[in-house]
């Protein structure tokens, strides 16, 4: 089957789920034809906040280095094609995007103009289209996806979620989505609940990771180093949270063999709601605890960040400008 007809059995097998939506986890079904509703509170509608080339995300996704390929001349593509969603069935106290995920600062759009998005973000030299938050959106963004592939959308599709999914849904998705970018925030219940608000977190992202996994298992990446297909999993540390990451790390070398692509990100800030006890930098010896552990256990590739502990209050993301990210556009 094609992307369009994988597409197209999705949305029929999906048909009424707008007038009963049960889509995530939290199986609201609440009629989003009423207007928005529900725990992610979304419509019927895609709600976006911003449509832009990225050039902070993992470099086999926002691409390796400027310049032209090596004996071609030809001008390297560079940045992720990335698309926020508002709306989310998580309530991250800590949340670096809450004015999209909480607030809602996006405009609703038509699966025309979505698909419009995604198509000029292509022209703009995007390597992939990277949907930020899909899966409140899930309908519309098939809905837009169909009317861009039939218009020659040619790029790799990357479902960035944050990991709290069902793994029936995303057996839909299978031979749709190219590229699963999850995060794994908790394998302990009791910061899942009072971070996030949800206590059940890891017993739906556990087994949504193992089909993603089912899906895409192996990272392959072109000549230039560029993703084309694959899952790598996200991990945030947080402040005084080390023994939650630790855990999640060992389930993920015990539950798959040989290895797993990580990210492992220290990008914390204090922001939003956040409680007291995370209302402070993370310390370099926290994160260092954690990178360790993930390198005695494996982890490859291993994608790390431990130059974002100086003071980066500024690195927090302003979904109320154009370019929420303007720290981290390159000369391309």
């Amino acid at each position: 089957m094609t992307k369009i007809e994988r597409i197209e059995a999705a949305l029929s097998a999906w048909k009424g789920r707008e007038e009963a939506c049960d889509l995530c986890p939290r199986r609201c079904r609440t009629d989003r034809r009423a207007g928005p509703s529900g725990f992610c509170r979304t419509g019927v509608k895609a709600v976006v906040a911003s449509s832009l080339l990225h050039f902070g995300e993992e470099p086999v996704l926002s691409g390796l280095s400027d310049g032209c390929v090596p004996e071609t001349g030809r001008r390297r593509r560079l940045g992720s094609g990335t698309i926020f969603f508002c709306g989310c069935n998580l309530r991250c106290l800590f949340c670096q995007n809450y004015q999209i995920s909480w607030l809602g600062r996006g405009r609703p759009v038509e699966d025309e103009e979505l698909a419009g998005l995604m198509l000029d973000l292509e022209r703009q030299g995007a390597l992939n289209i990277n949907l930020v938050s899909p899966t409140q959106s899930l309908l519309p963004i098939l809905r837009a996806l169909r009317l861009a592939l039939i218009r020659g959308l040619s790029l790799p599709l990357v479902y960035n979620t944050n990991g709290y999914e069902r793994a029936d849904v995303l057996e839909r998705l299978a031979g749709i989505i190219d590229i699963y970018l999850p995060d794994f925030k908790y394998a302990l219940s009791e910061p899942a609940a009072r971070l996030s608000g949800a206590a059940d977190y890891f017993e739906w992202a556990g087994p949504a990771l193992q089909e993603m996994f089912v899906q895409q298992p192996d990272l392959e990446l072109d000549e230039e180093g560029r993703a084309v297909r694959g899952t790598i999993v996200r991990h945030l540390v947080l402040p005084g949270q080390v023994p939650n990451s630790l855990a999640v790390l060992d389930w993920l070398a015990q539950t798959f063999r040989p290895t797993v692509p990580l990210s492992l990100m220290s990008q914390f800030r204090p922001c939003w709601r956040v409680p007291p006890d995370l209302d402070r930098p993370l310390h370099p010896g926290e994160y260092e605890a954690v990178l360790d552990r993930a390198r005695r256990l494996g982890f490859d590739p291993l994608f790390a960040q431990p130059e974002l502990f100086a003071d980066g209050g500024h690195l927090n993301p302003d979904f109320d400008r154009k370019d929420p990210f303007p720290w981290k556009r390159r000369n391309v």
